[in-house]
């Protein structure tokens, strides 16, 4: 399963980076949003940015509405650097994006996914990806990995390319049920990165050892 970071913050992705674990970017608005981005000019520089850190897909979102808006916006985006993909908003005027620019080689990640038959649209209308969004749906009482399950089973039965990548996480959890489904990617948020490597027994044994190697120098000194 690749890991990808949801952020558009250049000092948590070259964090994430550095743990040689990253597979690729995904950003929204809100969290370009985050980072103080307030001209065109300048979230483009910023998405330039990130794909220098990493080598992998890195996704920024189109905020128009209508298919030929989302079209023209789209290619905007996708000639910042080959390594951005376009994210496209789960709506009827957003498959008809998806269908043209599939045509024009320019990948998609359909995003706000919500069900299953969702998913299956996007796939059909030819996404590279599509972001399915568990922790809302935990939010609102749904299981939001029953979700993921059920794409996952849909797409087995059939040749689709698209890939999933498991959105909206919230805990470690998430990340391991992604992967003991077999889910292509989970994005993953900077702070979860970090619990990702943690376990409290981890900590007592490093501790523990520590100690020991103290007694050893002390005893080293004695002599």
């Amino acid at each position: 399963m690749k890991f990808f970071i949801d952020t558009a913050s250049l000092k948590e992705i070259q964090e994430a980076h550095s743990l040689g674990v990253l597979d690729g970017v995904t950003t929204n608005p809100t969290l370009i949003a985050r980072e103080s981005i307030d001209t065109r000019d300048a979230f483009e520089k910023h998405i330039k940015m990130i794909c220098e850190i990493v080598d992998g897909p890195v996704s920024a979102e189109c905020v128009s509405s209508s298919a030929p808006d989302l079209i023209v916006e789209a290619r905007t985006l996708a000639a910042i650097d080959p390594h951005v993909v376009v994210k496209i908003p789960m709506t009827t005027e957003g498959m008809k994006a998806v269908r043209s620019l599939s045509e024009e080689g320019i990948k998609t990640n359909v995003t706000l996914v919500f069900s299953a038959l969702q998913g299956l649209m996007a796939a059909k209308a030819g996404a590279t990806y599509i972001s399915p969004f568990v922790g809302r749906l935990d939010d609102i009482g749904h299981e939001g990995m029953g979700l993921v399950e059920e794409i996952l089973d849909v797409f087995s039965n059939y040749l689709f390319e698209t890939e999933v990548i498991v959105a909206s996480i919230r805990s470690p959890l998430h990340v391991l049920e992604a992967a003991k489904m077999g889910a292509d990617i989970a994005t993953i948020p900077f702070k979860v990165i970090g619990q990702l490597a943690r376990h409290p027994l981890t900590d007592a044994g490093i501790q523990s050892f520590l100690d020991d190697w103290r007694k050893v120098e002390k005893d080293f000194s004695m002599k």
